[in-house]
């Protein structure tokens, strides 16, 4: 297990590279700001380096909040903003869960023996599918717009509103879910906030 002296690199940090692409993201994004102890343990913890993406995400902010919220990446926590860290929401050991969005979809990050890359749990089909980039491009497609077409078929009328109004905390439940025939159009469907948690724990994998 390296030291966290050997995780940061003060030189070299991706940090710069991710403020540039905040900065340019045509959606709204916000960087939680970290709180350094946690931040430490977390990277100690996840064992990468300030040089990567997810290590200056994971050192540097509590998290990252995409387009209104409806993706949230995550960084060492922000207890003010109800948004889990990294460890919190990877008890154990496996493909590492980094990001979820509003309806409960996820993305991880795993190796499976080979090169990691982004896997995504899509709340419409119930099954994971290899995005087959990596975690830096994956983030970097996100705050440069992907999420407009990524998401194209989850959205509804006014949804930037009500993600904007929902916590970090929560998930918007669909009813018909989106998995079933009458669940497709979404402007019709039952639409209410729930614990992230809960919706998580619905979606069995």
């Amino acid at each position: 297990m390296r030291a966290l002296a050997d995780l940061i690199d003060t030189e070299d940090s991706a940090w710069p590279e991710i403020l540039d692409a905040v900065a340019a993201a045509p959606c709204p994004v916000t960087v939680l700001p970290a709180d350094q102890g946690r931040a430490d343990a977390e990277l100690e913890r996840v064992q990468v380096t300030t040089r990567s993406w997810l290590g200056a995400v994971v050192h540097r902010t509590g998290g990252l909040v995409i387009d209104h919220g409806w993706l949230r990446v995550f960084g060492s926590g922000s207890a003010g903003d109800r948004l889990a860290s990294l460890g919190e929401m990877n008890p154990t050991d496996g493909p590492l869960l980094v990001g979820v969005d509003v309806l409960g979809g996820r993305f991880a990050w795993a190796a499976d023996g080979g090169t990691p890359s982004i896997r995504y749990f899509a709340p419409d089909s119930l099954r994971w599918a290899d995005l087959e980039i990596g975690y830096g491009q994956w983030l970097a497609a996100m705050l440069g717009g992907a999420t407009a077409q990524f998401y194209a078929d989850l959205r509804w009328d006014g949804w930037a509103e009500e993600v904007a109004a929902c916590g970090l905390d929560q998930a918007i439940s669909l009813f018909p879910p989106p998995w079933t025939v009458e669940g497709k159009n979404l402007n019709t469907v039952s639409r209410h906030p729930v614990p992230m948690a809960e919706a998580l724990s619905l979606q069995v994998l």
